[in-house]
């Protein structure tokens, strides 16, 4: 059986980081080996390979909980094989996906044959949201909880038009579902009146700038409060997903431990690095559901964050053709291509001393499996999944069309220079990506879940 030997990096894990090294054997990690035991180890093993981790971090995959990889039916954008690719440079070696496709994922059927296509395509480990509807309760109750991610509900509509607005319909899903309730939160109703006084003033014309006061903070917080009540009602494991304002933090707590909280968030990584001053230079490219709003959102976010009031960190990562960005904002799609840039994106805040190695350990890796209850990933201890990242703090590149990986082929961040780099990437044991190279003999497995107890 293989053996990889990680040798010497700066471990970090479970809130500290220490020099040290990780052994591999086979898909799992063999052993976990304070500094100074490497050389006693290699002297006893036979056919190792030794990776140099000098001066680098060793972190567990990213476990990116949000992602639109647009297979089926979308491939033009992106597919399971171009965006896992991106992934696993990135450091993410896990992804949830979103149902929005085409065919939509709202029947098992349809939901085995997304898995399907990713056991054929996907470089990382991979999961799949069920999407909910007004009427497909029968497949939420029959979904396998310790197989399927969670349940995804539109509360406002977005790319694939799957919004659930039916009021008894939310009832049942929230009191029914076994599985965790992952929600876009945005009120339709407040959109479409603000939308209608835009479109009354602009005509076709509605400048990108106004995009934050359509999709306003107030559209958010009522649609995230009436989805938090309704979780409160039923008791539902619910999961906000990419919140974008400051205000709606008031609905969540950071007095219990992750393990202990039904109701959950998230923040993706553009609501932490711009705001609504960026339009001006960014246009569409920055055009997301929900809206980047204003310094003092972003700011409340990443407060939250550091106080975990936010749970974790994710992407939204979500492909447009640039000539689809290029469209004026009424035919303008929202979202942008993100998971090969998200750990970078904060290890800048790193440098910036604004947040820890540790804090980001946390929130985009241990807190993803733990949220989820993932079987055996998001941490390094001896015998779970050998999914990790070496990254160079101190290795600067600029994104350019060149080392861009998305099939969509362009990036909100073009032109921008990071401190560090992604320079391993082991997914199951398997080094599929060191140094800007791939192997890419394996594919990554699916994701499993570990039930929630009932009585």
């Amino acid at each position: 059986m293989e053996q990889i030997l990680i040798a010497g990096a700066n471990i970090v894990n479970e809130g500290r980081t220490f020099e040290g090294s990780v052994l591999i054997r086979g898909e799992r990690i063999e052993e976990v080996i304070p500094s100074g035991s490497a050389s006693l180890v290699l002297e006893e093993l036979e056919n190792v390979e030794l990776i140099d981790g000098r001066g680098k971090f060793l972190l567990p995959g990213v476990i990116d909980d949000q992602v639109h990889f647009r297979d089926p039916g979308l491939t033009q954008k992106g597919d399971l094989y171009t965006e896992s690719r991106a992934a696993v440079a990135g450091g993410v070696t896990s992804f949830m996906d979103m149902p929005n496709t085409d065919p939509k994922a709202t029947t098992l059927a349809i939901l085995e044959e997304k898995y399907k296509l990713a056991a054929r395509k996907s470089l990382s480990n991979y999961s799949f949201f069920l999407g909910a509807t007004n009427s497909n309760l029968e497949e939420i109750e029959k979904a396998d909880p310790s197989r399927i991610c969670g349940v995804k509900v539109f509360l406002g509509a977005s790319t694939g038009n799957m919004l659930v607005d039916d009021p008894e319909s939310l009832e049942r899903i929230f009191s029914n579902s076994r599985m965790i309730v992952a929600i876009h939160s945005e009120d339709e109703g407040i959109i479409r009146k603000n939308l209608a006084e835009y479109h009354e003033k602009y005509g076709d014309t509605i400048p990108v700038e106004a995009h934050p006061l359509i999709r306003n903070v107030d559209a958010c917080y009522t649609s995230t409060k009436r989805a938090v009540d309704l979780a409160k009602k039923h008791n539902t494991r619910l999961h906000v997903l990419h919140l974008s304002t400051a205000k709606e933090l008031e609905l969540f707590r950071n007095d219990i431990p992750l393990v202990k909280k039904r109701i959950t968030n998230e923040v993706c990584v553009h609501h932490l690095w711009f705001d609504d001053r960026d339009y001006a230079k960014f246009g569409s490219r920055i055009k997301w559901n929900p809206a980047i709003k204003s310094p003092d959102d972003r700011e409340g976010l990443f407060k939250g964050l550091l106080d975990d009031t936010i749970d974790i960190i994710a992407t939204d990562h979500a492909p447009h053709l640039e000539e689809e960005k290029s469209n004026p904002y009424l035919s303008c799609p929202s979202g942008g291509p993100l998971v090969q840039h998200s750990l970078v994106i904060m290890m800048e805040f790193f440098h910036q001393h604004r947040i820890t190695m540790e804090k980001i350990v946390e929130k985009m890796c241990h807190a993803p499996a733990t949220l989820y209850r993932i079987s055996d990933r998001g941490f390094i201890r001896k015998g779970g999944f050998a999914d990790l990242v070496l990254v160079d703090p101190a290795a600067p590149w600029t994104v350019s069309k060149e080392n861009i990986l998305y099939k969509c082929g362009w990036s909100p961040f073009e032109g921008m220079k990071f401190s560090s780099h992604i320079s391993h990437t082991f997914v199951n044991g398997n080094l599929v990506y060191r140094n800007g190279r791939f192997d890419e003999r394996t594919r990554g497995k699916r994701l499993e879940f570990i039930p929630e107890k009932t009585n």
